[in-house]
């Protein structure tokens, strides 16, 4: 198994000269691209053109560097706008461009969050909120289709809502019944209803293809590195060589910058390494 990392904690929108070759020094061999999630950055301010032309340059520098964008993050909005239809539409159309984005990286996975219109404390009407996002990620599916790109629909830690759990999510997944559609488990937001191990043998191999890896207390989405909260990492990685899962171990957790460069880059090292620790322990035979 591969071993990947958010691209947050190396770069923010664009990456500069040698943010790849530091992951790959590092240990990384695939980088979960996360630009598209903010829809204010430059990817998405400048022309057609421009951003034809800035991805294929990221492209080929994460290509020289040895590593293969592996997953991106779709967009996502804070505060939410999904309300309204006219809301909805200007995600579709950002969601459609982050497709065609990840198709020029080479990036088979896009990870989506579900909508949510009612906002993430409430869920006054779960029948509408499942048909709004049946009906929105069936027609995105298509897009994806065209893009050669499978959008993974993420699990949330939203409490409050109607569809949020891995299970939820796997129900959807279902029911959109598309191989352009499958599922990211987040196991940070997983650790808020339960442990990832039993959502990761729910999943299965055919419906999980994309792994954000934080740890937490239980109770909120901090992005924590692994081993610091309430996840059984040996539980999980159990149920990965269960299930046979071959994709990427990939970290949604980073080192702050706050750090001395020296001592960032050997802790930089040592997140990794936990992510081989984890990549073998979920490959070994008992």
């Amino acid at each position: 198994m591969r071993i990947g990392t958010s691209s947050t904690g190396y770069f923010k929108a664009v990456p500069v000269a040698g943010d790849f070759a530091r992951m790959k020094r590092h240990g990384y061999d695939c980088v979960d691209f996360q630009s598209f999630g903010d829809t204010e950055n430059e990817l998405f301010t400048c022309s057609n053109k421009e951003f034809e032309q800035k991805l294929k340059t990221i492209r080929a520098s994460a290509e020289e560097s040895g590593i293969e964008v592996f997953q991106a993050h779709g967009p996502w909005h804070s505060p939410l706008q999904d309300a309204t239809e006219q809301d909805r539409t200007k995600r579709f159309e950002e969601m459609a461009k982050a497709l065609y984005g990840s198709a020029l990286l080479g990036c088979k996975y896009l990870v989506i969050h579900p909508l949510m219109p009612f906002g993430w404390q409430s869920d006054p009407e779960p029948e509408k909120l499942w048909e709004i996002n049946l009906r929105y990620f069936t027609l995105l599916t298509r897009e994806a289709q065209n893009c050669g790109t499978v959008l993974c629909l993420e699990n949330t830690p939203m409490t409050a809502l109607s569809l949020a759990r891995p299970v939820e999510i796997l129900n959807l997944v279902r029911e959109i019944d598309s191989p352009y559609m499958r599922v990211c488990l987040d196991t940070g937001h997983c650790a808020v209803f339960g442990q990832p191990s039993d959502a990761v043998r729910l999943l299965g191999k055919e419906y999980l293809s994309t792994l954000h890896v934080p740890d937490n207390n239980g109770r909120e989405d901090l992005h924590w590195l692994p081993y610091t909260g309430v996840t059984d990492w040996g539980a999980f990685c159990h149920a990965l060589r269960d299930i046979g899962f071959d994709g990427v171990m990939s970290i949604e957790a980073s080192v702050k910058g706050t750090y001395p460069p020296n001592v960032r880059d050997y802790l930089e090292i040592g997140v990794a390494m936990m992510a081989k620790s984890l990549a073998e322990e979920s490959e070994r035979v008992l």
